[in-house]
């Protein structure tokens, strides 16, 4: 047989005969080699776009001009924290499905609280804290990418906080990475994989232990010390910075700053590296958190300047993984996902009454009392409300069927004493939002609540209030003022756009599903995007 003959069998193999013509043969689209998710706590659209001046080309503006980018971004329930809103990226679906309602809730067994991520089975390693993904109810779209690999695909997160890195990493995880509060080191839990031994070397060569008392954060150049944003006077006018970090809780300090954001790049670049991430012709996925949030949580008026820097060391930073990742791997073989938690906690505890607005402190201690006392005063003597965590309260639900109470009554007495004392908007029983009986934006309360985990009343505080809580010690200023955050996707396959039409997150889940061709996470209900 020829070698001319050959040729032509080999050229006729790329052709189909279609609707009587015959037509080239369509390849499908290179599936990426890696998946990096990058949420990023507290990213706020109008810092983005208002701290412009301040970024290279590399970082935002490589978002804005190659990839697909969702100006109007937002969570499908109401009051996401860290918690929340990375199970929900993850998983496809709200809290009243995947079970995360928030970073703590009351374990109606043992009636004390529960940090979402704990679990005394499994202990950690390079920190105290025991910890699993056992309270994630569904699977994650990494938990998919196991199965549909057979366990091939390397799944890896890493983050300053356990909670993200454990909800990131869900249920088949290789590993999940977090800062220890107390060590400084990377700490992970026994529940995944052994600890790795380059990360152990890396935990030696270079811990941030041996380096954290010799870092200072101080404006990254002039343009930031120049810069201004934020219209303020007197003592908080927006002024140059310098923090070092020696105190006996530096390392949450540390973690409350753009700082934190160059310890994650440091140890995701090397996982990359040794792990082999992208290397094969198995997908993985590396998710991975950063912090955009104000100074140790404090307010972004009093540390104007800090935020302003934090921004323009996020710009670096994303330019630095993604030339990390394009020189490694490449920038075709790879899809990046970066979006925001959703939530803000930079609110200024300011006094609103001088200047004649509505305001007052609406105590959560006192109202599970007054409600205590008034379900003595119906029912007879005991404790009818266990406790307060947020805006929530638990009710004593052994007592109440020991006593034969009906529930639906005694939730409709509560509902009608809670809404007459000041600084309540209004009030939802669990049987409310069970309904789903239809009130403006119920719908995103009930899929914030979880019926195994969430409390029996939710007292929604008026806009311009204090939420306290005398035994916490927490308070939160109550505003609904709408903030928008991004959601890009750059990288492989990815056509620039920029989409005004408003996008849920749950919906990144099958997205990334159908780019990999593997099936959404087990409870995810949502249409991929198309791009």
């Amino acid at each position: 047989m020829s070698q001319r003959f050959l040729y032509s069998l080999l050229v006729l193999a790329q052709w189909s005969m279609v609707n009587g013509q015959w037509a080239m043969a369509q390849e499908a689209p290179q599936v990426p080699s890696l998946v990096v998710n990058i949420i990023i706590d507290q990213l706020r659209s109008d810092y983005m776009d208002a701290f412009t001046p301040l970024y290279g080309q590399g970082g935002f503006q490589r978002l804005k001009e190659q990839g697909r980018f969702y100006s109007q971004a937002e969570y499908p329930f109401s009051s996401p924290d860290p918690a929340s809103a990375t199970a929900c990226l993850m998983t496809g679906t709200s809290p009243y499905v995947n079970g995360i309602v928030g970073n703590h809730w009351l374990d109606r067994q043992t009636l004390r609280p529960v940090f979402c991520v704990d679990d005394d089975i499994y202990p950690g390693i390079h920190t105290t804290e025991k910890s699993s993904p056992k309270h994630l109810a569904v699977s994650t779209i990494g938990d998919e990418l196991k199965i549909s690999s057979e366990g091939k695909g390397l799944v890896y997160s890493i983050a300053p906080t356990r909670e993200t890195a454990i909800i990131a990493a869900g249920h088949a995880g290789n590993e999940a990475f977090w800062l220890d509060d107390w060590s400084g080191k990377w700490a992970t839990t026994c529940y995944y994989d052994n600890y790795p031994d380059w990360a152990t070397e890396y935990d030696v060569r270079s811990p941030l232990e041996s380096r954290i008392d010799n870092i200072l954060w101080k404006p990254l150049n002039d343009d930031v010390a120049n810069f201004q944003y934020f219209v303020s006077t007197g003592k908080n006018q927006v002024k140059a910075f310098s923090h070092k970090f020696n105190s006996n809780r530096k390392y949450r300090e540390f973690k409350a700053t753009a700082c934190v954001n160059d310890e994650v790049n440091r140890f995701a670049m090397l996982t990359i590296e040794k792990a082999g991430l992208g290397t094969d012709a198995v997908t993985d996925m590396l998710t991975l958190t950063y912090y955009a949030g104000a100074y140790d949580h404090q307010s972004a008026m009093k540390y104007g300047m800090e935020m302003l820097d934090t921004y323009a060391r996020l710009d670096r930073q994303l330019e630095e993984i993604f030339n990390f990742v394009d020189e490694k791997i490449g920038m075709d073989k790879a899809l990046f996902i970066v979006t925001s938690t959703g939530y803000f906690d930079s609110e200024e505890m300011m006094d609103l009454s001088k200047y004649r607005i509505p305001t007052g402190v609406f105590s959560i201690t006192k109202a599970q009392a007054l409600l205590n006392m008034y379900l003595i005063a119906v029912y007879g003597p005991g404790n009818y409300v266990e406790t307060a965590i947020d805006n929530q309260l638990y009710l004593n639900l052994k007592l109440i069927e020991n006593r034969s109470l009906n529930l639906a009554e005694v939730l409709d007495r509560c509902s009608a004493f809670l809404i007459q004392l000041s600084g309540v908007k209004d009030v939802y029983t669990s049987q409310r939002l069970a309904l789903g009986a239809w009130t403006p934006g119920i719908s995103k309360l009930r899929n914030a609540y979880n019926p195994k985990c969430s409390g029996d009343i939710l007292i929604q505080v008026s806009p311009g209030w204090l939420l306290k809580n005398e035994e916490t010690i927490e308070q939160s200023l109550s505003r609904e003022s709408y903030l928008s955050f991004p959601l890009f996707f750059l990288g492989a396959g990815i056509v620039p756009e920029k989409v005004h039409i408003p996008v849920t997150i749950d919906r990144v889940a099958p997205t990334i599903a159908q780019t990999l061709r593997i099936r959404a996470p087990n409870a995810c209900p949502q249409a991929p995007l198309n791009y």
